[in-house]
């Protein structure tokens, strides 16, 4: 049976959205991000536009250990 895609973060930019999946990248972590063209027709409208950053199941909890560590060395 195939790993299902999971959505571990939500964004309203794709700036912050795309270092997010860059970062999993970085760590061998493949993602994708669901809702970013709509995010680009309809800037400002965040409740409209939210980009989903997903991952493989199997990785959901790696992926957001790596997000949570990179998050906290850019405070």
């Amino acid at each position: 049976m195939p790993d299902k895609l999971v959505t571990i973060a939500q964004f309203a930019d794709s700036i912050p959205a795309n270092l997010a999946k860059q970062t999993l990248a970085d760590f061998g972590i493949e993602s994708v991000l669901g809702g970013e063209n709509a995010s680009n027709v309809y800037s400002g409208l965040s409740a409209v536009a939210d980009i989903e950053l997903q991952v493989l199941k199997s990785q959901v909890q790696e992926a957001l250990k790596i997000l949570e560590s990179y998050k906290k060395q850019g405070q």
